[in-house]
Protein backbone atom coordinates (compact mmCIF):
# COMPACT_ATOMS: atom_id res chain seq x y z
CA UNK A 1 0.00 0.00 0.00
CA UNK A 2 1.69 3.07 -1.05
CA UNK A 3 2.34 5.86 1.68
CA UNK A 4 1.52 3.19 4.64
CA UNK A 5 4.83 1.25 4.53
CA UNK A 6 5.38 -0.86 7.67
CA UNK A 7 8.88 -1.56 9.03
CA UNK A 8 9.82 -4.85 9.62
CA UNK A 9 12.38 -5.75 11.92
CA UNK A 10 14.61 -8.58 11.05
CA UNK A 11 17.37 -10.18 12.38
CA UNK A 12 21.37 -9.06 12.22
CA UNK A 13 22.94 -12.39 12.15
CA UNK A 14 21.98 -16.35 11.09
CA UNK A 15 21.55 -17.83 14.13
CA UNK A 16 19.38 -20.70 13.58
CA UNK A 17 17.85 -21.98 16.99
CA UNK A 18 17.54 -25.69 15.97
CA UNK A 19 15.41 -26.31 19.16
CA UNK A 20 12.87 -24.35 18.43
CA UNK A 21 12.45 -24.90 14.55
CA UNK A 22 12.72 -28.50 15.22
CA UNK A 23 9.56 -28.20 17.83
CA UNK A 24 7.60 -26.59 16.04
CA UNK A 25 8.61 -28.60 12.46
CA UNK A 26 7.32 -31.57 14.36
CA UNK A 27 4.10 -29.88 15.35
CA UNK A 28 3.18 -28.43 11.67
CA UNK A 29 0.09 -29.62 10.15
CA UNK A 30 0.31 -31.26 6.68
CA UNK A 31 0.72 -29.84 3.83
CA UNK A 32 -2.79 -31.08 2.51
CA UNK A 33 -4.11 -29.41 5.71
CA UNK A 34 -2.39 -25.75 5.44
CA UNK A 35 -3.48 -25.97 1.89
CA UNK A 36 -7.63 -26.42 2.56
CA UNK A 37 -7.20 -23.87 5.26
CA UNK A 38 -5.61 -21.37 2.97
CA UNK A 39 -8.51 -22.00 0.38
CA UNK A 40 -11.39 -21.57 3.53
CA UNK A 41 -9.75 -18.62 3.54
CA UNK A 42 -10.23 -17.14 0.34
CA UNK A 43 -13.82 -18.32 0.48
CA UNK A 44 -13.53 -15.29 3.24
CA UNK A 45 -12.00 -12.97 0.47
CA UNK A 46 -15.03 -11.65 -1.64
CA UNK A 47 -17.37 -9.28 0.08
CA UNK A 48 -20.69 -9.98 -1.26
CA UNK A 49 -19.80 -13.92 0.46
CA UNK A 50 -19.33 -12.28 3.98
CA UNK A 51 -22.46 -10.01 3.62
CA UNK A 52 -23.98 -13.27 3.34
CA UNK A 53 -22.74 -14.89 5.76
CA UNK A 54 -23.56 -11.71 7.86
CA UNK A 55 -27.25 -12.24 7.13
CA UNK A 56 -27.09 -16.07 7.67
CA UNK A 57 -25.47 -15.25 10.87
CA UNK A 58 -28.56 -12.96 12.24
CA UNK A 59 -31.02 -15.57 10.59
CA UNK A 60 -31.73 -18.67 7.93
CA UNK A 61 -32.95 -16.93 4.59
CA UNK A 62 -33.83 -18.05 1.14
CA UNK A 63 -32.12 -16.72 -2.02
CA UNK A 64 -34.86 -14.54 -2.50
CA UNK A 65 -34.63 -12.81 0.86
CA UNK A 66 -30.96 -12.54 0.66
CA UNK A 67 -31.33 -11.07 -2.83
CA UNK A 68 -33.89 -8.42 -1.96
CA UNK A 69 -31.87 -7.60 1.54
CA UNK A 70 -28.60 -6.89 -0.61
CA UNK A 71 -30.51 -5.46 -4.02
CA UNK A 72 -28.47 -8.59 -5.77
CA UNK A 73 -29.84 -11.11 -8.42
CA UNK A 74 -31.07 -14.34 -7.65
CA UNK A 75 -28.57 -15.50 -9.45
CA UNK A 76 -25.67 -14.20 -8.23
CA UNK A 77 -26.67 -14.91 -4.73
CA UNK A 78 -26.77 -18.37 -5.88
CA UNK A 79 -23.74 -18.83 -7.13
CA UNK A 80 -22.09 -17.30 -4.30
CA UNK A 81 -23.98 -19.23 -1.95
CA UNK A 82 -22.77 -22.92 -4.49
CA UNK A 83 -19.37 -21.30 -3.70
CA UNK A 84 -20.35 -20.95 0.28
CA UNK A 85 -21.39 -24.68 0.36
CA UNK A 86 -18.63 -25.90 -1.13
CA UNK A 87 -16.55 -25.01 1.31
CA UNK A 88 -19.01 -26.74 4.04
CA UNK A 89 -19.83 -22.88 5.39
CA UNK A 90 -23.55 -22.81 4.88
CA UNK A 91 -26.25 -25.75 4.01
CA UNK A 92 -29.61 -25.81 3.02
CA UNK A 93 -32.95 -27.39 4.15
CA UNK A 94 -35.63 -27.73 1.43
CA UNK A 95 -39.48 -26.92 3.06
CA UNK A 96 -41.88 -27.13 0.06
CA UNK A 97 -40.36 -25.28 -2.77
CA UNK A 98 -38.63 -22.84 -0.72
CA UNK A 99 -35.01 -23.72 0.08
CA UNK A 100 -33.43 -22.00 3.38
CA UNK A 101 -29.84 -21.36 3.45
CA UNK A 102 -28.06 -21.18 7.49
CA UNK A 103 -24.72 -21.26 8.48
CA UNK A 104 -23.16 -25.01 8.86
CA UNK A 105 -22.40 -25.09 12.14
CA UNK A 106 -21.08 -23.38 15.52
CA UNK A 107 -17.62 -23.25 14.08
CA UNK A 108 -18.49 -21.29 11.10
CA UNK A 109 -20.16 -18.70 13.48
CA UNK A 110 -17.21 -18.67 15.42
CA UNK A 111 -15.11 -18.19 12.67
CA UNK A 112 -17.35 -15.33 11.16
CA UNK A 113 -17.62 -13.32 14.66
CA UNK A 114 -13.92 -13.82 15.72
CA UNK A 115 -12.89 -12.31 12.38
CA UNK A 116 -15.99 -9.43 12.95
CA UNK A 117 -14.05 -9.01 16.70
CA UNK A 118 -10.69 -8.55 15.42
CA UNK A 119 -11.63 -6.16 12.27
CA UNK A 120 -13.52 -3.89 15.13
CA UNK A 121 -11.07 -4.14 17.51
CA UNK A 122 -8.08 -1.58 15.49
Amino acid sequence: MIGNKIDIDRCDCEVIHEEIVGRVRAKMPKEESLYDLAELFKVFGDSTRIKILWALDESEMCVCDIAFLLNMTQSAISHQLRVLKQANLVHSRKEGKIVFYSLTDEHVRQIFDQGMTHVNEG
